[in-house]
C-alpha cells in the first residue's frame, strides 16, 4: 500500500521473527496479511541527503524474472486522493503472494513505480485481474495514474518477492496476533474499513482495529463508532501493546514515521523492533 500512504501503525507479535537478518539496513512495511513481504529494513529515521528511486531503494530485493504486460480495466475513486486501479493480466505464469508489491513500468515515462498489491492472490488465479491503490502524488508514475491513465492503457509488471529469497535461506514464520493503529483525515480516507472489519469478524482474537481520524467533520456512521477515535494515535495508545514479544510496522508519510519511531523510542521499544516501509 505504499502509494496509498495511509498513516498506520501495528504490531505483531512473534511475526516474521527473525527477518533483521535477511533485509538490508534503511526501511520496512505494513500489512496486514499472513504471507505479507515488501521490502523491509531497519531503522530509526528516514531522512537522506537525496531522494532515491524505487529501483535504488529496492536494489537488493529478490524479483522474479518475468515482466508482465497488463491493461488497465478499471479505474475507481476510492477517496478523493487515492485511486483503485484494476490490472487484467494475460501473462498465465504471473504471481504474487499476499502483501507483495510491484514493479510499475509505463511506457513513456521514466522513472519505474513501486506500489504494493491491494488485491488478493485469488482474484488473480480466477479472474486474470490484479488491484492496486494508488495515492495522488507528484512522482511521476502516480501523478500518471491519477492524470493519464485511462482504461485501456498498457503498462508492465514485475513482482518483487523476498518470500522465496527467505524460504531459501530457512527463515520460516508464524502468524501471531495482530493489532492494527489505523490513522487518517477523516473516515472516507480510511481505505478499506470494510474490509478490515471482514477480517477482524473472520479472525476474533487474532486481528484487531482502532481507527484514528484527525479532521472529521461528519458524523462517523453507527457501523464505525466503536472503532473510530478522534485524534491522533498517541504514545499512551502505543504503550499499551509494548512487549518484549512485539514487532512494530509503520506505513505513512516520512513525518508520521518519524513521529511513531520516536514514541516507541520513548515506551522502550528496541530500535531493531521496529520496522517501516520507505516508499519516498
Amino acid at each position: 500500500m505504499a502509494c496509498a500512504a495511509v498513516s498506520v501503525g501495528f504490531t505483531i507479535p512473534q511475526l516474521l521473527r527473525g527477518t533483521s537478518r535477511i533485509f538490508p539496513t534503511h526501511s520496512a512495511l505494513v500489512v496486514l496479511r499472513h504471507s505479507a513481504f515488501c521490502y523491509c529494513t531497519v531503522n530509526s529515521t528516514t531522512k537522506s541527503k537525496r531522494k532515491m528511486d524505487h529501483l535504488e531503494r529496492t536494489a537488493n530485493n529478490f524479483r522474479q524474472e518475468i515482466i508482465s504486460q497488463a491493461k488497465v480495466c478499471g479505474i475507481t475513486n476510492e477517496s478523493e486522493t487515492v485511486k483503485r486501479l484494476r490490472l487484467a493480466v494475460t501473462n498465465k505464469d504471473f504471481t504474487f503472494k499476499a502483501g507483495q508489491w510491484v514493479d510499475f513500468f509505463i511506457p513513456g515515462v521514466s522513472v519505474v513505480g513501486g506500489f504494493s498489491i491491494c488485491s488478493s492472490p485469488g482474484l488473480l488465479e480466477q479472474h486474470g485481474i490484479l488491484e492496486l491503490a494508488v495515492k495522488h502524488a507528484v512522482h511521476p508514475p502516480a501523478h500518471w495514474i491519477h492524470t493519464e491513465c485511462t482504461l485501456d492503457s498498457e503498462v508492465a509488471l514485475r513482482v518483487g518477492d523476498l518470500h522465496e529469497y527467505q524460504q531459501s535461506k530457512g527463515y520460516g514464520y508464524q502468524m501471531g496476533t495482530v493489532k492494527l493503529y489505523y490513522s487518517a483525515k477523516n473516515t472516507n480516507e480510511l481505505l478499506f474499513k470494510k474490509n478490515i472489519l471482514g477480517l477482524m469478524n473472520a479472525f476474533p482474537g487474532k486481528i484487531t482495529c482502532h481507527f484514528h481520524v484527525t479532521q472529521q467533520c461528519s458524523q462517523i456512521c453507527k457501523e464505525f463508532q466503536p472503532y473510530v477515535t478522534e485524534g491522533r494515535i498517541s504514545e499512551e495508545d502505543l504503550e499499551k501493546h509494548a512487549s518484549k514479544d512485539t514487532l512494530w510496522y509503520i506505513c505513512g508519510p516520512p513525518p508520521m514515521i518519524e513521529s511513531i519511531s520516536k514514541r516507541l523510542a520513548n515506551i522502550g521499544v528496541p530500535r531493531d523492533c521496529v520496522f517501516f516501509e520507505k516508499w519516498w
